[in-house]
């Protein structure tokens, strides 16, 4: 087993381990003194791990209770929170009670605002079972919902008690969500690590999953060491953003259906790329993206994508901020006007 700790205002241990679902109630058991807990899933998430998970937290002695609601972005709302808060009233949680998150990244957002902001803070474990969910959304305490103005716009910070990653869930992925997850990991390596960048694209989706323990633990402990330096989102976590500003866009202007986070991701990186770097990087991020059959581009005009950027979280009056990688494994913050954006990218 590997264990990474995240030395936030409230430290916690990730754990990566082949198997681990099933020793996930010795785990929890181990955090808290409290022998309820309430496990919040999705539809699909619940017919592969539930029963599992259910099993290992009452043979450690655990009182147990569930929740599972319809998959997809489109949970993410103020309609299935208000659910959740009516299964934890129902399910008597208290304070120190836990509740657990397992799913991918909707689950593990909502779940984790839930808690947040239920009896005005409760504990919450995250057992992450898409590689999305593991490497970026279950670390580091962002916690929120979708309103109709825009993606994760009400939330709060809110730090898990334990993160649990177990490898094998990624083998039941399908060929899409696990390209999903890969976006986020080429994130990774442009922003810090050139090595982790030539893992990736010397792989293919085929055999990706011989290297996929390394990948796991290389992508979360770059967000650890970065999400310890600004744990509020104030400035060098910022650059964990790197593709998101056009990726948000791209996925609000879908409507967020048919069109995924990772795909946003990845085509956002290459957009941004394509503008403001060199064109040897863009193409060589371009080949890495592909590889993963991931989307390079978009051909909605930038003019209807831009109105969703001027919505999105990471701006500030007058003004957005983007992150740009001149090389591979460095990232730079940079922030202008909305104007000043509309024209870099419209250019």
């Amino acid at each position: 087993m590997k264990y990474i700790n995240v030395r936030t205002k409230s430290p916690y241990q990730v754990l990566i381990e082949r198997g681990a679902i099933d020793d996930c109630g010795k785990f929890i058991s181990e955090i808290t003194s409290s022998r309820k807990a309430a496990v919040i899933t999705d539809d699909i998430v619940e017919k592969l791990y539930l029963d599992r998970v259910l099993t290992s937290l009452r043979c450690s002695g655990f009182y147990c209770s569930s929740y599972s609601f319809p998959h997809g972005e489109n949970s993410k709302c103020l309609d299935v929170l208000g659910k959740i808060y009516d299964f934890l009233c129902e399910s008597n949680i208290t304070r120190s009670d836990i509740v657990i998150a397992l799913g991918g990244g909707v689950v593990g957002d909502i779940t984790g605002f839930a808690a947040a902001s239920f009896l005005r803070g409760v504990d919450f474990v995250q057992i992450p079972t898409t590689l999305l969910a593991q490497i970026d959304s279950s670390v580091g305490g962002k916690t929120a919902i979708d309103i109709k103005g825009g993606k994760n716009l009400v939330g709060a910070f809110h730090q898990p008690a334990l993160v649990i990653c177990d490898s094998d869930t990624l083998k039941t992925l399908t060929p899409k969500i696990l390209s999903d997850g890969m976006a986020e990991a080429v994130k990774y390596g442009m922003i810090r690590d050139e090595s982790l960048f030539e893992l990736i694209e010397s792989h293919t989706p085929d055999n990706i999953h011989e290297v996929m323990d390394e990948l796991v633990y290389s992508c979360i402990d770059i967000k650890r060491i970065i999400v310890e330096h600004d744990e509020f989102d104030k400035g060098e976590r910022m650059i964990l953003n790197f593709g998101h500003t056009l990726g948000h866009a791209l996925e609000g202007w879908h409507n967020y259906t048919d069109f995924t986070h990772g795909m946003g991701v990845a085509a956002g990186m290459c957009m941004i790329t394509d503008r403001l770097a060199d064109a040897a990087l863009a193409e060589r991020l371009r080949k890495c993206v592909e590889r993963y059959g991931l989307p390079t581009g978009t051909d909605i005009p930038m003019s209807e994508l831009l109105p969703y950027c001027s919505k999105d979280k990471k701006r500030t009056s007058g003004s957005i901020s983007y992150i740009i990688c001149k090389t591979i494994g460095t990232a730079d913050i940079v922030k202008v006007s909305v104007e000043e954006f509309s024209r870099l990218m419209e250019g």
